[in-house]
């Protein structure tokens, strides 16, 4: 789950659906949870539900973006913000791993306290939704599973690409192909070993939390956050 900062409040706000242009702008045209690239039905989403917290309906610091599918899932459950991983104040890429076939799980290594956050993370969004996992499968219209998978492919087609004929045009080609779709994170990890090509995608990917990599593009502890 790409890591994001949302900057600095722009309101304030009489409908939170005005905000929605704002974090376009800022986070890109990416559901925060899944990654994908929506062109429309992307909504301005509440970390803590309106229906609980009506308080802070109109609140910068209570939005981010989501599809129609991770919105759903996570529909109005009462959140406190400290049980769960978040991509605006957790290096989020330290907690999730992603897999070839589409499935996340919480990262190795991470403590006991932390697994289980991860995993409720993973739980809340409906990120564990795929075929033939038990009690977990998803509904026709969520294919969030199937893009993992098939950003996955793409990726690994193009690091070969890239192994064959390793040059700058290709390089821009793969960071333009990357943003196209998003699924930041998988693209990330193809790339294991490429400090280049992982900072192309991380300066690409507009809204993307710079203060959770170092100078070599490894991943660093978020200021302020749980990871």
């Amino acid at each position: 789950m790409r890591p994001v900062e949302r900057g600095a409040d722009p309101g304030p706000f009489t409908d939170y659906k005005h905000a929605a242009p704002h974090l376009r702008l800022r986070l890109g045209d990416y559901c925060s949870y899944c990654e994908r690239q929506i062109e429309t039905h992307l909504a301005v989403e509440h970390l803590r539900p309106k229906s609980h917290d009506p308080g802070l309906r109109n609140t910068w610091s209570n939005f981010l973006l989501a599809c129609v599918n991770c919105n759903s899932c996570k529909c109005d459950t009462p959140i406190n913000l400290q049980e769960y991983l978040w991509p605006d104040v957790d290096n989020t890429m330290l907690a999730f791993q992603y897999e070839p076939g589409g499935i996340i799980t919480a990262s190795v290594g991470l403590s006991a306290g932390l697994v289980g956050k991860a995993q409720e993370t993973i739980r809340l969004l409906g990120l564990d939704m795929y075929p033939g996992n038990p009690g977990r499968e998803p509904s026709i219209s969520d294919q969030r599973w199937l893009r993992r998978q098939q950003a996955w492919q793409k990726a690994e087609r193009y690091r070969t690409v890239l192994a064959q004929r390793d040059c700058e045009e290709v390089r821009a080609l793969i960071v333009d192909v990357a943003t196209g779709r998003g699924e930041f994170s998988i693209w990330w990890a193809a790339f294991h070993g490429d400090a280049d090509m992982r900072r192309r995608l991380r300066e690409a990917f507009v809204g993307t939390a710079h203060a959770c990599f170092d100078g070599t593009e490894s991943l660093v502890a978020r200021n302020g956050g749980q990871l």
